[in-house]
C-alpha cells in the first residue's frame, strides 16, 4: 500500500462518527431528535429519580440530548396536558404515577384529557410497595387486631390526601372488613408520619420508602403490605391477604406514556431501549435505594392495568361516595 493510499484511507476513517457507547444497540426508530420527558411533579420524587436515570441512559446509549422538565401544578394535569398537546414523534413523554391516571379521571371533573383517547402507553417502569402502620401506643400488632379495636372505638387514619391511591386503599380495606375509620387527609406522607409519631392519628397508608426508617427504628408498628407480596425490604410484613383481608392489591406505580398518535415502530424502539435499561442490575441496585423496584410492562399489558385499575376506583370512589373541595 502507497503511502498516499495510506494517509487516504486513514483521512476517510476519522472523518466517521463516533457513536456513543451502546448507541449500536439502539433501535433505528429511537427519536434522533431532543428527548424531553416530562415529570408533573417537583424535583425528588420517585418519578423525578425515575426521569433522571432515564435520560442519563437514553443519552448514554443514542447520543440523543434528553432532558427532564418538571412541568408542576394542577395535581399532575399541567404536565399531563403539555404531553397530550406536543408532536406525537417519540420526543415528548410523560412520566406518571397510577393514581393520575387512574383515580383523578373518576375523582376530577371536566379534564381536558382522557387516557385511552389521548395517550399511547410506552411502559410501566417501576413500583413502590405500600405499608399499613400504627403508632406503638394504639396497642395492635395486627390487621386482625386493628379491624376488632376499629369496631370497638374511634381510629383515625392518615393518608397523603383526599382521592389519593393510598386513600381509596385505605376506603377499599373499610369497605372489605366493614370497620369505620376515620380519614385525616394530609398534603404528603411526610406530614403523615409526624403526626402519627405525634400520636395526632392511629393509623397511615403510606408508601414504603417513607416508613422504611421508622420500621426499622421500631417508632412504628408494620402491619402489612397493600401489595400481592411481600417485601424484601421489610420481609416479616404479611401481605393483607395473608393477614386475612383478601382482595386487595395496591401497588404505587410509575410509567411513560406518550401521545396517542405516536407511530407505533417508534412506541416499541422506545420500550425496548427502556426494558434494557431498567433490567441492568447496577441500576436496579439504584432504584432500590429509592424503594423502588423494577416492574417492565409492555404497552398493551400496561393499558390493560390502565383500564383495570381505572375501573376498580372508579368502584371504590362512588360506593364510598369520595368528592374533592
Amino acid at each position: 500500500m502507497s503511502r498516499r493510499t495510506a494517509l487516504g484511507l486513514l483521512a476517510s476513517t476519522t472523518l466517521l462518527p463516533i457513536l456513543p457507547a451502546g448507541a449500536e444497540t439502539t433501535p433505528a426508530a429511537f427519536p434522533q431528535r431532543p428527548i424531553t420527558l416530562i415529570v408533573p411533579f417537583s424535583a425528588g420524587g420517585p418519578v423525578d429519580v425515575l426521569g433522571r436515570l432515564l435520560a442519563h441512559e437514553y443519552q448514554a446509549r443514542s447520543g440523543v440530548t434528553v432532558i427532564v422538565e418538571n412541568k408542576t401544578g394542577g395535581a399532575g394535569n399541567i404536565g399531563i396536558e403539555a404531553v397530550r398537546k406536543a408532536a406525537p414523534d417519540g420526543t415528548t413523554l410523560l412520566l406518571i404515577p397510577a393514581g393520575n391516571l387512574t383515580i383523578n379521571p373518576t375523582l376530577m371533573s371536566n379534564l381536558p384529557f382522557d387516557v385511552e383517547r389521548d395517550f399511547a402507553p410506552v411502559t410501566m417502569l417501576a413500583s413502590a410497595p405500600n405499608v399499613i402502620v400504627v403508632a406503638p401506643q394504639l396497642g395492635v400488632k395486627s390487621i386482625q387486631e386493628l379491624i376488632a379495636k376499629a369496631k370497638s372505638g374511634r381510629i383515625t387514619y392518615g393518608s397523603p390526601g383526599v382521592g389519593s391511591q393510598l386513600h381509596l386503599a385505605m376506603e377499599l380495606l373499610k369497605e372489605k372488613t366493614g370497620v369505620d375509620m376515620i380519614h385525616v387527609p394530609y398534603r404528603g406522607s411526610s406530614q403523615a408520619l409526624g403526626d402519627l409519631l405525634g400520636g395526632h392519628i392511629d393509623v397511615l397508608a403510606t408508601n414504603l420508602p417513607a416508613a422504611l426508617s421508622s420500621i426499622k427504628a421500631n417508632t412504628v408498628v408494620a402491619l402489612a403490605m397493600t401489595t400481592a407480596a411481600r417485601s424484601p425490604l421489610v420481609p416479616d410484613v404479611p401481605t393483607l391477604a395473608e393477614a386475612g383481608v383478601a382482595g386487595i392489591d395496591v401497588t404505587s406505580w410509575y410509567g411513560m406514556l406518550a401521545p396517542k398518535a405516536i407511530p407505533t415502530d417508534v412506541r416499541d424502539a422506545l420500550f425496548a431501549v427502556t426494558k434494557d435499561v431498567l433490567t441492568a442490575p447496577a441500576l436496579q441496585e439504584k432504584l432500590l435505594t429509592q424503594g423502588l423496584s423494577v416492574m417492565i410492562e409492555g404497552p398493551d399489558v400496561f393499558a390493560a392495568r390502565i383500564k383495570r385499575e381505572t375501573e376498580l376506583w372508579a368502584g371504590v370512589i362512588k360506593s364510598r361516595h369520595i368528592t374533592i373541595q
